[in-house]
Parts: structure tokens; sequence; C-alpha cells
């Protein structure tokens, strides 16, 4: 199944994407005596109970007649969970990760192969689809990066690697908005991210249920992956290309990680981290590089003001925002002292 959240009349609502039609979840399952809730959040808190539901209202859908729709290019897409409980970030891309430190002058960190790491960002800066607008010290070196994201679909704690693909009711393309002054200045403290990331994370367009991906499943003994291409596109120019298969840390492995003595709830979003080749943070060290064994110049690719991303992983959709910067002109940059 493929859920998207739209918003009707100020408020956010749960459907089903079906044949490029939106079937509202809560009112097409009334038509056939089927209890379901209007948001996603709320439909993610019945776990088992409300996703064997929804199977069988996509089967009347597809089945029968009679069900209202709206087509899938007249609404406003959401995220898909407008409301995620958490929101977590993993860093499950050994490329991304050597890459960048080598892009860097420095060694690879040995600890990156021994257990699978992530940060908690800001869950109350979830965004979908659309027009994002940030202030203007978010501008100073704007960065994209392309990842895959779960949805966790059912309460645990303490999960087992092998286990926790149950765990998880869906997959989501997803753009960890970065903000690389911010971010590279905070970080020398030794302490965050912060205010470098916890300002805009892009989620969606669709949360797409584990059965559609079955055909691109690749089984492990430590959790599934999935032979899913991952491109990223600004302003229409493709700068990014990787695959889902390339996580050195899958999904499951990473919930083992997260839930160890934490209770994960129904709702709360994971991100891979970044695919090789996806971020201009990555890119620009390469391709400094390069210009330099050159002997060219090279001016580093930030995103601007009124710029689009537009990121896609076979399967889950293409996610396109368009950043756009505040009219006001407050700096947070500016209040640093002693400088």
């Amino acid at each position: 199944m493929k859920f998207v959240s739209y918003k009707k009349h100020g408020n956010d609502r749960a459907a089903l994407l079906i044949n490029n039609r939106i079937y509202d979840l809560q009112n097409c399952a009334e038509n056939i005596g089927i209890q379901l809730p209007s948001t996603m959040n709320q439909f993610l808190k019945g776990e088992d109970n409300f996703m064997i539901s929804a199977f069988e209202l996509q089967k009347e859908i597809i089945a029968g007649t009679g069900f209202d729709f709206l087509h899938a290019d007249a609404i406003k897409y959401l995220a898909p969970v407008p409301f995620p409980t958490s929101c977590r970030d993993g860093y499950a891309f050994r490329q991304h990760v050597a890459t960048a430190r080598r892009n860097r002058g420095v060694d690879m960190i040995p600890e990156f192969d021994q257990f699978p790491i992530f940060y908690l960002t800001n869950h109350n800066a979830i965004f979908g689809e659309g027009d994002i607008v940030l202030e203007k010290d978010h501008f100073e070196n704007l960065d994209f990066e392309l990842e895959a994201a779960i949805v966790i679909g059912h309460r645990g704690k303490n999960i087992s690697s092998k286990d926790a693909d149950k765990y998880i009711a869906g997959y989501m393309v997803m753009n960890d908005l970065s903000a690389r002054r911010l971010q590279m200045e905070e970080m020398k403290l030794n302490l965050g991210p912060a205010k470098g990331k916890d300002f805009a994370t892009t989620i969606g367009p669709w949360l797409v249920t584990p059965d559609e991906l079955e055909k691109y499943k690749i089984k492990t003994g430590k959790g599934n992956k999935y032979d899913l291409g991952m491109t990223a596109f600004h302003n229409g120019k493709q700068v990014s290309n990787g695959n889902m298969k390339d996580m050195n840390w899958t999904f499951a492995e990473i919930i083992e990680r997260a839930s160890y003595g934490v209770e994960l709830l129904p709702g709360d979003v994971i991100g891979s981290g970044t695919v090789g080749t996806g971020c201009y943070l990555e890119l620009n060290g390469t391709w400094a590089l390069e210009a330099k064994e050159k002997k060219k110049e090279f001016e580093p690719i930030w995103i601007k003001p009124g710029d689009t991303m537009e990121l896609e992983i076979q399967g889950l959709g293409r996610l396109k925002n368009t950043l756009l910067q505040s009219k006001n002109d407050y700096s947070i940059l500016a209040k640093k002292k002693n400088i």
C-alpha cells in the first residue's frame, strides 16, 4: 500500500494512493463498515489491527466502485506522517562517511564498522513536499541529504535485528536539510548536530508498505536490504546517484541499536543517513580534490534561495521541495561573542 497525508479544511487526513487516485482512509472505510481513524498518527497507533483493515479496504477499492476519490495532482501532500513521535537519523552508508572524511584529510573512523550510530533530530520540524521557508543563516552553505527513511509500526523495546523488520510500517524518501556553516561551527564543541540540522527535514511523498517492495528485497543475516536506485536533482540537474542496497547497516540493525533500553513507538521516523554522493558536503570535497589535481579553480555548490531539490528513490516516489528565504533578516550567526 501507499499511504499519504493531505490537508482538508485545515486538518491533516490520511489516505490511500491507488492508481493515481487519493482515497480518504476514514471515509472510504466507513463505506464498507470498517472503523479507521482520520490521521496517520492515529492509524499507526492501531498497529496490526488497523493495517489489516487498511489492506482489506484497498482490496475493496480495487475490486469495486462507489468510493469517492481525488486525483493525486489535486491535493497538497503533507509529510506522510505529519507529526512523528520522534525522528532519528542514522549513518548507514560507508561510502558517504569514508569519502567525506577522505576529503577532509582524516582517516576513516574504525567505530563505523563496529556499531550503527544515529542522532535525534527535531520531530516538530518535519515537512512534506512543496515550499519550505528558511532563515537567512540556513542559506550559509545550505545542503541536501539524500536518504531513505522508515516509520515504526509496532511498539517495542530491546528489539533483535532478526525480528526488527517486522516493526517497520513503511518506507519513504527523506531529505535531511543541513545548514553546513552552522553545523561545522557548533560541531567543534563536540555536541550536536543542533542548529545546523533542527530547522527542517522533509519526508514523502508516500509511505510505502514493505509488501510493495518485495521484488527488490535482499535478505541478509541482519535484516533486509532493498535494491532501489536513489537520485537527486538540483534545479532539474542530476547531482547524485546511489542505491539503497549499499547500506552497510540495515534498518533492522539500526532499530536494534535505537531500541536498546528505550521503547520505540508507532510513528517514530528513522532515517538511513546519506547515500554515497548524496550531499554537497561530500560532492564539493571530491570536486575540490579533482580540481586541485588539475590545477583548476573550484567554486563549491550550495542550495540558494528559490532553488528546487527533487529526491527520488525507486518505488518510493520523488520528493520535491523549493527552498525559500524568510523575509525576516534575523541572524543567529551575528550573535556570536568575542569575534
